[in-house]
């Protein structure tokens, strides 16, 4: 191949994958859910908002989800390896099912962990 046309096929090759890569990565801030006042409704989000936020405000949306959840259960502690694991379990549902709640993509993740380690939850 001559000089110029496998400068071509680079130039090409390049241009094709950083369309296919701005397409890809077309995060939004998360606070572009939020209301007028900055409130985000958590039980609202769906898990395509959360899949299509950046990186950093997805950990810190589920870290937050997860301390609500240990709040409501009346546990004050966290187990960091089993937050990080549960953290990513729920955005990888979330970009495979966009169209369910991210509460309610957690709750799944939950009970999915919880039976997978025969914990169970106190009536």
């Amino acid at each position: 191949m001559k000089g110029s046309t496998m400068r071509t096929l680079i130039l090409a090759a390049a241009i094709v994958i950083s369309g296919s890569l701005s397409s890809a990565n077309a995060q939004v801030e998360l606070k572009t859910y939020a209301d007028a006042n900055g409130y985000l409704d958590v039980q609202k989000l769906t898990c395509a908002q959360l899949a299509g936020t950046f990186q950093e405000d997805a950990d810190m949306l589920t870290t937050w989800y997860s301390g609500w959840y240990n709040g409501l259960g009346k546990k004050h502690f966290i187990n960091i390896g089993r937050g990080k694991e549960a953290e990513h379990e729920v955005i990888v549902y979330c970009k495979a099912n966009p169209k369910v709640t991210v509460i309610k993509a957690i709750g799944l993740v939950f009970d999915k962990m919880r039976k997978e380690r025969g914990i169970v939850l106190a009536k």
